[in-house]
């Protein structure tokens, strides 16, 4: 009889496990255009859209200046923005936001130190980053591998940079302080890079 029951208890348990499964596995209600998912590499939680873009500043939200038309916040910085300025200080820590070859990595003007990153038809650039290049171009760079660091306001040595902050000190490009400017170009037109980033759109709407 002890057998028995241990038995009939037993199937029971597998029984309620089996179901449990089968509920989460094909019940639980998902909408892809608004999850995003968290992974870890180089201690980083990486934040990465439905749309399958990791977001090139882990840790770093906030927005100083977006998309589109704008007062221009310096000398030489442009009234239309051409991509986000996203806060965050010198050295913080900058991904690739998918695989993709490293096809520029030098001063850029207004952009400072800059990489810039190719996939297919779309590019993405890091701007005002530190001139310690840790990649260079001709590498390929798997989504989330770290690739630089936010650079600092000011640098020296670069010749032919017209950028100056109050004091007369030369800059990081067109930059009133330390920051990454994520830009995003497909078949050669600038786009909104939060298009990429649904997650962002659900967390501060009608931005």
């Amino acid at each position: 009889m002890s057998n028995s029951f241990s038995l009939s208890f037993k199937g029971l348990i597998i029984i309620i496990i089996f179901l449990i499964l089968f509920i989460c596995i094909f019940f639980i209600p998902t909408n892809p255009d608004w999850s995003y998912s968290s992974v870890s590499n180089e201690n980083l939680i990486l934040d990465i859209s439905s749309s399958g873009y990791v977001w090139p500043a882990p840790g770093y939200t906030r927005i100083n200046s977006y998309f589109g038309y704008r007062t221009s916040p310096t000398a030489g910085a442009s009234s239309y923005h051409s991509g986000l300025d996203i806060g965050a200080p010198e050295g913080s820590k900058l991904v690739a936001v998918t695989s993709s070859k490293i096809t520029f990595a030098q001063f850029l003007g207004g952009g400072g130190y800059t990489i810039t990153l190719t996939s297919g038809n779309m590019k993405f650039t890091y701007c005002h980053v530190s001139p310690y290049y840790i990649v260079k171009v001709g590498d390929y760079v798997i989504q989330g591998q770290l690739i630089g660091y936010v650079g600092p306001k000011n640098v020296y040595g670069v010749k032919g940079n017209q950028y100056k902050d109050e004091n007369g000190n030369p800059t990081n490009g067109a930059t009133t302080g330390p920051h990454l400017h994520f830009g995003l170009r497909i078949n050669g037109e600038y786009a909104d890079p939060l298009t990429l980033f649904n997650w962002f759109l659900l967390m501060y709407p009608g931005y």
